[in-house]
């Protein structure tokens, strides 16, 4: 069975467009009298943007960046791609009618499993000159927090059987999960994948200062996973343990942009035009995250995210739609597939934030105790999120890029450019850390 990049690209952001379709649903609750469970709404929304856009949008990436190409590996590539689809078309059809219920578990489960056989089928046939490049750990590393992150799914069956949704368990559960979705999964997923490029691109590195930064870079995702904990008000070590590791993505955050800055000849001359834009607006709201990951450090703050849900919301889909989504259509920008331009990005950015705004709007009235909001607040939100889906669906419907000599079909590494790296790097042994 022949599956074009093209259409599997496609297919992910489908998923994309049907996920901001459930959100523009969600916002017409509070305007018009729907005839929806909301609840079941929310979980069908939340996993195929999770699970259908970015998840399929990465494992085809990694599928045409760094699996070897045989007709035995593609045969085993199309079973899993075929099960995925199946597992969320399954997901697609019952969560928004049924909620947690048989099928829609069933169908959840499934999908985590064959999950798991992509993993084994990423690390058994990754192309062997891949695994001497920089951003091999970091592949490895998203694949780990992928697993890592299925714990929380798994552990919400015997937590709603013997304690109940209104544990605290059951909440600690769903934030294990989305934690290590986002920021180990996907960011790692991300970084690895930008790596590539621009190690395709004859840029070198310091292996010792990469090998401390990678080492930081993974105490502090473990450690900011506790920040998702301070709602239960723990002990005094836990917070100092959420501000540990937001202070260490911090760090990193600083060299890696020191590093770009060192760099900012070559890596203007790869990221260039749209591509370069999208970049600016990635470390542009990673820089919030992180600064409002360590406030969020700090009993007050941690208080006022956890008890606030439009601040909480407004968080996480700025991570979710600015951060992670803008980075995959950077990398989609730069692969080839999306011929995107400032203009044609306009609407999704307009969406993207005027949602934002007005989340934050409402949940900073709220924190000052005002009594009511800007009338018909509600319309504007139902507003904003149909200018959020428009611009996914004119990505999706005005983006198609030439089915012939894409980009990314020229990033890929020989031997003896990997060879060559690799005597660079062992130079740079004893180099400074902005090498």
């Amino acid at each position: 069975m022949k599956l074009s990049f093209q259409k599997q690209v496609r297919l992910a952001l489908l998923y994309f467009l049907i996920a901001a379709a459930f959100g523009v649903i969600l916002r017409s609750f509070q305007v018009f009298n729907l005839n929806f469970n909301y609840r079941f709404i929310v979980h069908g929304h939340s996993h195929i943007a999770i699970l259908g856009w970015v998840y399929v949008c990465v494992t085809v990436l990694f599928n045409k960046l760094f699996i070897q190409k045989t007709n035995k590996i593609h045969r085993e590539y199309v079973g899993i791609f075929i099960a995925t689809q199946i597992s969320l078309l399954g997901m697609l059809i019952t969560f928004p009618f049924q909620g947690y219920a048989f099928l829609s578990i069933t169908f959840s489960t499934l999908f985590l499993l064959v999950s798991y056989g992509f993993c084994w089928f990423f690390i058994k046939n990754i192309k062997v000159e891949i695994k001497s490049l920089i951003c091999y750990p970091y592949l490895k590393a998203s694949l780990f927090y992928l697993v890592l992150s299925s714990i929380g799914p798994w552990a919400l069956g015997g937590i709603m059987a013997t304690l109940g949704p209104t544990s605290i368990w059951y909440r600690l559960s769903i934030y294990f999960y989305l934690h290590f979705q986002y920021n180990g999964w996907m960011f790692f997923a991300i970084l690895g994948i930008l790596l590539f490029i621009v190690e395709s691109h004859s840029i070198t590195f310091s292996r010792r200062y990469h090998k401390i930064f990678f080492i930081i870079i993974n105490i502090s995702v473990v450690a900011t996973f506790f920040l998702s904990t301070l709602w239960t008000e723990p002990i005094g070590m836990v917070y100092v343990l959420s501000a540990l590791g937001a202070m260490l993505q911090i760090v990193c955050f600083g060299y890696a942009v020191l590093w770009i800055k060192n760099h900012s000849t070559t890596i203007n001359t790869i990221f260039k035009g749209t591509p370069k834009l999208l970049l600016q607006i990635v470390l542009g709201v990673l820089g919030i995250k992180l600064f409002l990951q360590f406030l969020g450090s700090f009993p007050y703050f941690a208080k006022v995210g956890a008890s606030i849900i439009e601040l909480t919301l407004a968080y996480l889909h700025g991570v979710f739609l600015g951060l992670v989504s803008i980075s995959l259509f950077l990398i989609l920008s730069i692969t080839g597939y999306s011929k995107l331009t400032v203009k044609k990005m306009c609407v999704y950015l307009i969406g993207f934030l005027l949602t934002e705004s007005l989340l934050v709007y409402k949940g900073m009235m709220i924190l000052n105790k005002k009594s009511s909001i800007i009338a018909n607040y509600y319309e504007y939100l139902l507003i904003a999120s149909t200018i959020l889906f428009l611009g996914i669906a004119i990505i999706f419907l005005k983006e198609k890029a030439p089915l012939k000599n894409l980009p990314v079909n020229r990033l890929n590494l020989s031997k003896h450019e990997i060879k060559s790296q690799d005597k660079r790097k062992d130079n740079l042994q004893n180099h400074g850390p902005v090498s």
